[in-house]
């Protein structure tokens, strides 16, 4: 958890000086927040910024450690608000689930704890061993070759029940397909996509 301190001087630089020496920080590493004046003096608050990826490694690790997975952690960044760390090592298969649901909760909660209390939103993505970009794929080409068959024969299908994040994969896949459409039905753990024919679509 964060450090943070409140500091009163005559000025505000002097109160922030005081701060970043109890706790022991340069100002880069230090997000400071001046309070206003009390009694002729400056107040401020100073809280010890911690990087993105120190609190990622830091949950990441305690988890990996609580699953027996020995492991290493590989940080790559798709775009300039998204974060995406790869996991490798042995016994992977206890960081990655029932059809992926342990990874997907890791990726949910990395999502919490890098954006709390932060106005821009960064993505998080944690993957093992490349799962869920495999994953992503098939489910890509699944969404296809089922739009592709639902305008062959004119009725909806139902695919089998999935995790709420690959049911957003199908749902993204398709959303610009002009021929159909998505929606998810049913409770989760069973819940599932429906990929039907748009209204008024003519099928040639």
């Amino acid at each position: 958890m964060a450090r943070t301190t409140i500091k009163k001087a005559k000025t505000v630089e002097e109160a922030i000086s005081l701060a970043l020496e109890e706790l022991g920080i340069d100002v880069e590493s230090a997000d400071v927040e001046v309070l206003g004046n009390e009694d002729e003096y400056s107040v401020v608050k100073v809280t010890e910024h911690i990087a993105d990826e120190t609190k990622i490694s830091a949950f990441l690790k305690e988890i990996m450690s609580y699953l027996g997975v020995e492991g290493d952690l590989e940080f790559s960044y798709p775009d300039d608000e998204t974060i995406k760390i790869d996991i490798t090592g042995n016994n992977i298969s206890s960081m990655i689930g029932k059809r992926g649901d342990v990874v997907y909760a890791i990726s949910y909660l990395s999502n919490i704890i890098v954006n709390k209390d932060k106005t821009a939103f960064k993505r998080v993505i944690v993957d093992c061993e490349n799962y869920r970009a495999s994953k992503e794929k098939k489910l890509i080409d699944l969404a296809n070759s089922t739009a592709a068959r639902v305008c062959k024969y004119r009725r909806p299908i139902q695919l089998p029940p999935m995790p709420a994040a690959e049911r957003r994969i199908i749902h993204t896949a398709l959303q610009t397909n002009r021929m159909v459409e998505t929606e998810s039905f049913g409770v989760e753990p069973q819940r599932c996509v429906v990929i039907r024919l748009r209204p008024y679509t003519k099928v040639i």
